[in-house]
């Protein structure tokens, strides 16, 4: 079992920075990979990330190329997502998900565990 824990959401000002931090636990953390979902209220959960085990590949959605950055820190267990230029229709919850396969994914059926969610909200 992995337990994901998902912090650092809140309210911010268009245009401004969050960064998105999740814990992993329960298995080795350089063993998974890693992505992290976004679901706004009334839509489907959309890909916005995802990372290797090793944090050397990465992949993103287009709507947030050049604003997000993911990344992971193995020796801390942590999954990180820097998000800069922050727009209003990225106010949604944020998941973290892990997949013990080697490969990374945008559909969300590759991922085999999931966090609670934090609440991202960007006001105009």
């Amino acid at each position: 079992q992995v337990q994901l824990v998902e912090s650092g959401g809140g309210l911010v000002q268009a245009g401004g920075s969050l960064r998105l931090s999740c814990a992993a636990s329960g298995r080795t953390f350089s063993m998974l990979s890693m992505g992290w979902f976004q679901q706004a209220p009334g839509k489907e959960r959309e890909f916005v990330a995802a990372v290797g085990r090793s944090g050397g590949s990465t992949y993103y959605a287009d709507s947030v190329k050049g604003r997000f950055t993911i990344s992971r820190d193995n020796a801390k267990n942590t999954l990180y997502l820097q998000m800069n230029s922050l727009k209003p229709e990225d106010t949604a919850i944020y998941y973290c998900a892990a997949s013990i396969t080697d490969t990374i994914s945008s559909f969300h059926y590759h991922y085999d565990y999931w966090g609670q969610g934090t609440q991202v909200t960007v006001s105009s």
